[in-house]
């Protein structure tokens, strides 16, 4: 019964989302504008914020009066605007049913943006590493013989392949935390079990809260579900703990999606005591814990943290839901991961999943469980490679951009770096034309418009690639950046993992 209810709490979101309301065009505008913005400045507001999905496609736009008054300009300010909406194919008026909000033919919204860079552009948007070649081609060849035992069958795991579940589950008690394989749901990527969780466990309207900066694809889920985000600053020294306790007292989310290990893109660790004094103020706030542990096991300095769940009290773990995947520690392409929680909110993700996609891909899930035995042997080459990187993009960022600064990670996949000026949107706007792919600080950032000086460069490039991005990047500076206001930047497609 709970699946259902939440289901139909979907579908009421889907359905009210069509209309947008004038005063809440007016907050997402005047972040990228200022207040009282020109005609031409709100059109390229609307445009930005309909590319970076925050406004839906086929929604309807406020009324011109009503926009107006909420916007404190003139009404002929909204026609002119909504008429160079119109003229760049952003938006169509239909007699009698208002402006909608389309795209331009051939134009893609950013959550369906290209999943690579083009031919002789350097991709630091990914922080995302190669496939190890010669396990997963062992993988493929033990995995035939299973795949063809399997074709007699419907090839349907909605709560996954019994066997997978199981190497998940063992994986964790050898990390510390006993586990039992009802407490695994496989997903088709962390990402799709994020949107699980969230569309389950939050009703539209509930306070979520979030770090920031932190995962754009989460947070895109959080706000698709219309939850009401709450952040918190996280910076390369970690979390205040002391504003995490009072803002989770303050406020008491129904929902908190964290990400404690090498978080995502600070590369920030939480320790121990922190980890313990969540557990406590969720405690007492009934607060949901949704902790993100696909970069976990992602250490470059000394053994992995334990899972954050083995810190919990009896009683408590049964608030706390943890996601993880094969997409860091192996490879992207193999869309396979998974929730850890109690087998009652299990079962009720696995009901909500089928009307998403039924079950993962029974040919990846076959291939991860001949991958995750050999985990351990392909982490102990992995990370000393992925140091080396770490370490030769920071001796290419001091030889070539001095003036930037960044803290080495502990863990993770990418550099939180500095820029000294808030330049991060103009800088990947003027980047591309000198072959790097970018995304701005902005992108990751809870709040619209905020952490312009910051960019996120992972370090899963080989040295030379690495250094012939940096070189880019200081030949970009060299030649000038375009004049770019607020989150521009981010009106091309883009695509982060």
């Amino acid at each position: 019964m709970a699946g259902m209810r939440v289901v139909r709490s979907v579908d009421t979101v889907s359905a009210t989302a069509r209309t947008l309301g004038s005063r809440q065009l007016a907050g997402q505008v005047t972040a990228l504008t200022g207040p009282h913005p020109g005609y031409r400045a709100l059109a390229q507001g609307v445009r930005t914020l309909l590319l970076d999905g925050r406004i839906p496609l086929h929604t309807r736009l406020p009324a011109e009066r009503e926009l107006a008054t909420a916007l404190e300009v003139s009404r002929a300010t909204i026609t002119a605007a909504y008429d160079l909406l119109r003229d760049g194919g952003h938006a169509l008026s239909r007699r009698g049913s208002g402006t909608w909000t389309t795209l331009p033919e051939g134009t893609a919204p950013a959550s369906v943006a290209r999943y690579q860079a083009p031919d002789g552009v350097i991709d630091l948007a990914m922080a995302a590493p190669s496939a190890p070649a010669a396990e997963l081609a062992a993988a493929f060849e033990l995995a035939g013989p299973e795949l063809a035992c399997h074709a007699a069958t419907n090839g349907y795991h909605p709560l996954g392949l019994p066997e997978l579940r199981a190497a998940v589950a063992e994986r964790y008690t050898r990390r510390g935390l006993p586990t039992l394989p009802e407490q695994i749901l496989i997903t088709t990527g962390a990402q799709s079990a994020v949107s699980l969780v969230v569309n389950l466990l939050g009703r539209p309207g509930d306070r979520a809260l979030v770090e920031s900066p932190s995962y754009p694809n989460a947070l895109d889920a959080v706000r698709h579900a219309g939850l009401r985000i709450t952040p918190v600053p996280v910076t390369e020294d970690g979390w205040d703990i002391e504003l995490l306790e009072c803002t989770l007292r303050q406020t008491a989310p129904r929902l908190a999606y964290l990400i404690p290990d090498f978080q995502n893109p600070t590369g920030a660790l939480m320790s121990t005591e922190q980890r313990s004094r969540l557990l406590r103020a969720v405690r007492a706030t009934g607060t949901w814990l949704l902790i993100d542990e696909t970069m976990a096991e992602m250490s470059l300095q000394g053994p992995a943290p334990a899972p954050f769940v083995s810190l919990a009290h009896q009683g408590e773990s049964e608030q706390i839901v943890t996601v993880g995947s094969l997409s860091k520690t192996h490879w992207g392409g193999l869309r396979i991961g998974w929730v850890r929680a109690g087998s009652r909110l299990v079962h009720e993700l696995a009901a909500l999943r089928i009307h998403v996609d039924l079950a993962p891909s029974l040919v990846d899930q076959v291939l991860a469980k001949t991958l995750l035995p050999g985990m351990d042997d392909v982490l102990s080459r992995r990370l000393p490679l992925l140091r080396e990187r770490r370490d030769a993009l920071a001796d290419s960022l001091s030889r070539h951009l001095p003036e930037w600064h960044w803290q080495s990670p502990a863990g993770g996949l990418s550099l939180w770096v500095d820029l000294g000026r808030p330049i991060a949107g103009a800088l990947a706007q003027a980047a591309l034309a000198h072959g790097v792919n970018l995304q701005p600080g902005s992108r990751f950032a809870a709040d619209p418009g905020t952490h312009e000086h910051r960019l996120r460069l992972p370090y899963v490039h080989e040295p030379e690639v690495a250094d012939e991005a940096v070189r880019r990047l200081a030949a970009t500076l060299d030649a000038g950046l375009p004049a770019v206001t607020g989150t521009a930047g981010q009106n091309r497609p883009h695509w982060v993992a």
